[in-house]
C-alpha cells in the first residue's frame, strides 16, 4: 500500500485523454488489475464514522443522497504529501468547476491505514477549512491495534492515499486509482451534462 502517487503512472493518466469507455481502461495496468479498485461495479456505501456538511457541522451521509449523480469521491491522510500538493488543489479544482451544478457531487473522506495518531477526525475539519471546501467529508479510523484499512478502503479495494473514485449516475464506479487529470475529467463531465440536457 502506498500513501504517495507512483510517478511513471501519474505522468501516464495526465496525458491521457479521457472519455468513458477509457476511463475504466485508463484505471488498470496488468500488475494491478487485480489488486485494487472495482470498475465496472455499483458503488458501495461509502462508510464513515464522522460525516461534517459544507459548513463544518457534524451529519451523515448515505448513497442515496447522490443516486443519479457523478460523484468525484477523493481519500486522502493528513499526513500525506502527494494529497497536499496534488490531491487537494484538484478537489478544489473540480468542486469550484461544479459549485452550482446539481448533478455532480464532490467528497472526500480520510481513509486510514497508517499514522492513527495523526490522521486523526479533528483534522478532517481542519483540512475543510484550510483548502475552503465546502463540501461533504469523513473521516474513517480503520482500527490501530491491527493495522486494518478502513472499511471504504476495503469496499473500493483502494491502494493508498491520494486516491480517486468517479462514480457516474448509474451508480457504477468508472474509475478507481491513484489520480487523473482533473481538467479533462471537468471538461468530459461537462460534455456528459450537456448531453443528457439535450431534448430526445
Amino acid at each position: 500500500m502506498n500513501a504517495c502517487f507512483q510517478p511513471s503512472r501519474r505522468r501516464f493518466l495526465q496525458q491521457s485523454l479521457l472519455s468513458l469507455p477509457v476511463l475504466s481502461a485508463l484505471s488498470w495496468t496488468s500488475e494491478a488489475q487485480n489488486r485494487y479498485g472495482i470498475v465496472g461495479q455499483q458503488a458501495p456505501e461509502i462508510f464513515a464514522s464522522h460525516w461534517i456538511d459544507v459548513a463544518g457541522k457534524e451529519t451523515d451521509f448515505s448513497m442515496s443522497e447522490v443516486t443519479g449523480k457523478w460523484v468525484y469521491l477523493k481519500c486522502f491522510q493528513n499526513w500525506c504529501p502527494a494529497c497536499h500538493q496534488y490531491g487537494f488543489p484538484a478537489l478544489q479544482k473540480f468542486t469550484k468547476a461544479f459549485e452550482n451544478e446539481t448533478r455532480v457531487v464532490p467528497l472526500a473522506v480520510q481513509t486510514v491505514f497508517e499514522g492513527f495518531g495523526t490522521n486523526s477526525q479533528d483534522k478532517v475539519a481542519e483540512l475543510q477549512r484550510r483548502y475552503n471546501l465546502p463540501i461533504k467529508m469523513g473521516h474513517d479510523a480503520g482500527q490501530s491495534n491491527a493495522a486494518e484499512r478502513s472499511l471504504t478502503m476495503q469496499r473500493y479495494r483502494t491502494g493508498g492515499t491520494p486516491w480517486v473514485v468517479i462514480i457516474d449516475p448509474s451508480g457504477r464506479v468508472v474509475y478507481n486509482d491513484y489520480h487523473l487529470d482533473v481538467s479533462k475529467l471537468i471538461g468530459f463531465i461537462k460534455e456528459n451534462l450537456a448531453a443528457a440536457s439535450k431534448p430526445t
